[in-house]
Parts: structure tokens; C-alpha cells; sequence
């Protein structure tokens, strides 16, 4: 007699095993998924969410600074909370971090999530989180990333030079930095969309700009359009330690403005106008200034592999406590 066929189980008989598998082994491991905290903590990604929502609606220039601190944690050590730990030789010493921002809404998270789901959620998950919604409040698409990271336990300052990008860089520097980091030539071009929000430093636009001997700037970059320009070097010269907009048409809107704004010659940066300088990444720039879906599309694709790149799992790193400190 033929032994029966065997029946696949069902999606609900598969739920079922899994929540028997946590009950059972708590300690199981589904590292690295969409949906991690489903079981262990099933608020998580909104208490997350809330706080960012709650920083921003004080503060607009809230998820700006929450992108850019995932940048500068991801591309150091990995997406590992790294960037987040204090101290006098860390990562947050060196000049290129002191300028970072949106700290306190990773900590205010974090403790909310320490109350609900003590020791579950990692501080490197609650940033790449909170950077993901912060652009949709931003005016960005909504995107589904795995969780699962571990914090690191390393932090050093040395560690940030060689290892993020500086904005007087030519493109093949930034693009062999981006390579090492598993990233691509349209990567770059797609997360320096990044630029459509947020703010700058005077101070870091100096390599584009001199100061006479009468004390005026004036800017000296060949590229930048004329009249920008001259607003740009105004600006700086009333006030040296002021902040200018690195989109100046939709600064707090997630957008393709960005894009249009290097088409015109107004890239803050000049590791903005080489992109639509350098032939090799002009067409991109060109596609997304003038189909912003088409930008919206690829940012998902590049933001998954940058808060993807060097993450700790399973056995490596902690869960911490506290984000500015390691459990030691």
C-alpha cells in the first residue's frame, strides 16, 4: 500500500511552530530579520517610531540628524551603535562627529523600550530604525528593514578618518569608500540624496570658499552657479559659525530637489557637484532630477544596503543597557 503523500503545513501551522520553538527555546535564533522583535518585543518598532515622531515635531531639524548619524555609525565598525558611545578617545571625539545630532532621541527610545523589553532591543536596531522613520516624516517612503543587530563593543577615534567620507573628496575617493563598504557607484549617488535634508556648518564649506585681505569671501569653486554662490559666501561672512541648508528650496521635505539643485550648479559640497560634474554618475543624477519616483524607488534598495553594512549578529557584540555606555 502506498504510503500517503505528505501535506505541506499551513502558514498558520508554521506560526504556530514558531511561537512554540520561543516558548520552548527562548534562546533560539532568527537572526537578522524583518520582523525580529515579533515575539520578544512586539512594540518595539513602534515605540521607536513615537519617539522620533514626538523629537520632530519639536525640532524639524530632527530627522536629518538622525540620517546622518546612521551614515556616520554605519560607515565605522558597521551599523553597530558604535558612534553612540561617549568617551574622550571614541568615535564621537574626532571633529567630523562633534557636529552630530539626534543622540537624545535614541536614548529616550531606548529607554522606553528598557521599561517594556528589558535587555531585547539593541541601540544599533533602535538607530537604524529611528533613521528609517525619520525620513518618512520626512516626506519619504516607508521601507521594511531586518532587525536583529548587536551593539559593538569597540569605538575608537582613529577608526573615523579612513573611514567616511570628507566633502572635498573627487568622486573616485568616495566611490572606493563606498566599495569597501559593499556599496555601488549608484549607491553613492542615490544615498547623497541624503543631502535633500538637513543643514551645514559654515566651516564645512571652506575648500570652496577664501577670505581677502578686507576679510570678505568670496567662493572659488568654478562650478557653483554665480548668484548662489554669492548668497552661500554672505551668509558665512555675516556669520562664520552660522548653518546653511544643503537644499535651500525644500530643506526639511525628502524629495529629488536635491538632484534638480546639482543640475542648476548648486551643490553645497563638492562632493555634491561631482556627481553631476563626472560623467560617470551624471546620468543618474539626471534620471532622478527629473522623475522623483524613480529616486523614491532606489532609495529604498541603497538605504536596506547601507543599514545592512557590517552588522553584528548572534554571538557578536551586546545588547546594551545604555546606548552611551557598553554593559562592561
Amino acid at each position: 500500500m502506498a504510503a500517503p503523500e505528505a501535506v505541506p503545513p499551513s502558514s498558520r501551522e508554521l506560526l504556530l511552530l514558531i511561537v512554540v520553538l520561543v516558548l520552548v527555546f527562548p534562546s533560539i535564533s532568527f537572526a537578522f530579520s524583518v520582523g525580529f522583535y515579533t515575539f520578544s518585543c512586539p512594540s518595539a518598532e513602534l515605540i521607536v517610531r513615537d519617539r522620533v515622531r514626538a523629537a520632530a515635531s519639536e525640532d524639524p531639524t530632527i530627522p536629518a540628524k538622525l540620517l546622518r548619524l546612521l551614515f556616520h555609525d554605519c560607515f565605522v565598525e558597521g551599523c553597530d551603535a558604535s558612534v553612540l558611545l561617549e568617551g574622550e578617545e571614541t568615535e564621537r571625539a574626532d571633529p567630523a562627529n562633534t557636529s552630530l545630532g539626534g543622540f537624545q532621541v535614541i536614548e529616550s527610545a531606548k529607554g522606553v523600550l528598557e521599561m517594556f523589553c528589558p535587555g531585547i532591543v539593541s541601540c544599533a536596531d533602535v538607530l537604524a530604525l529611528a533613521a528609517r522613520d525619520a525620513v518618512v516624516l520626512a516626506g519619504g517612503p516607508e521601507i521594511q528593514i531586518p532587525t536583529g543587530r548587536r551593539d559593538g563593543t569597540v569605538s575608537k577615534v582613529s577608526n573615523v578618518r579612513p573611514n567616511i567620507i570628507d566633502t572635498s573628496f573627487t568622486l573616485d575617493q568616495m566611490n572606493n569608500l563606498f566599495t569597501s563598504k559593499g556599496l555601488s557607484l549608484d549607491d553613492l549617488v542615490v544615498l547623497s540624496g541624503a543631502h535633500t535634508i538637513g543643514s551645514a556648518h559654515c566651516g564645512a564649506i571652506t575648500d570652496r570658499i577664501q577670505m581677502d585681505s578686507k576679510g570678505n569671501l568670496t567662493f572659488i569653486a568654478p562650478s557653483l552657479d554665480h548668484k548662489y554662490a554669492m548668497q552661500l559666501a554672505k551668509r558665512c561672512a555675516a556669520a562664520p559659525t552660522a548653518s546653511v541648508s544643503n537644499d535651500p528650496n525644500t530643506s526639511f521635505l525628502f524629495d529629488n530637489q536635491y538632484y534638480k539643485n546639482l543640475m542648476a550648479h548648486k551643490g553645497l559640497f563638492q562632493s555634491d557637484s561631482v556627481l553631476f560634474d563626472d560623467q560617470k554618475t551624471r546620468n543618474l543624477v539626471d534620471l532622478f532630477a527629473n522623475d522623483g519616483s524613480a529616486f523614491i524607488e532606489r532609495w529604498g534598495e541603497s538605504f536596506l544596503k547601507l543599514a545592512n553594512v557590517g552588522v553584528k549578529v548572534d554571538g557578536e557584540g551586546e545588547i546594551r543597557q545604555s546606548c552611551s555606555t557598553t554593559n562592561g
